[in-house]
């Protein structure tokens, strides 16, 4: 399935500017900073990191002519389109996945956040902006 599929289904048309490109990047930066602060507990640090997630998986869709509907599910699908998107592996988005599911019940249930999973999801969303980057300068040179 690939991204017209989805049209009608969560996603619309999207004409990107560069503008809004690099401002979606330069916030991710700036959580990106904040997500790896020590001194900030292990659900702020997460918090942060997975805004970066967000940012970045926004930044894709919209740098490839879509934007998802804002209704529930737009996390996961911004997340799951991210193979189509930024080609990613399906194992790195099912990752990606799982931190979306852990913030879910961190949200909506008060889990906690344990250090081990606020470092994994800073490392993540850290990769995932170098890869946004690295995919902009390749296929999208008038948004990078």
């Amino acid at each position: 399935m690939n991204l017209e599929n989805l049209l009608e289904r969560g996603l619309k048309r999207h004409q990107p500017s560069r503008v809004e490109i690099q401002r979606l990047l330069e916030a991710a930066a700036r959580a990106l900073a904040d997500a790896r602060r020590e001194i900030n507990s292990p659900d702020t640090r997460f918090d942060c990191a997975y805004k970066v997630v967000m940012q970045c998986a926004l930044a894709a869709m919209k740098a490839n002519g879509f934007r998802p509907e804002t209704r529930p599910g737009h996390h996961m699908l911004l997340v799951q389109c991210l193979p189509r998107t930024l080609g990613i592996e399906p194992a790195r988005m099912l990752a990606l996945d799982k931190l979306r599911e852990k913030r879910n019940l961190a949200d909506y249930e008060g889990d906690p956040i344990d250090d081990v999973s606020a470092a994994a999801c800073v490392d993540h969303a850290a990769r995932l902006l170098d890869d946004v980057a690295a995919w902009l300068a390749a296929h999208r040179k008038d948004l990078a």
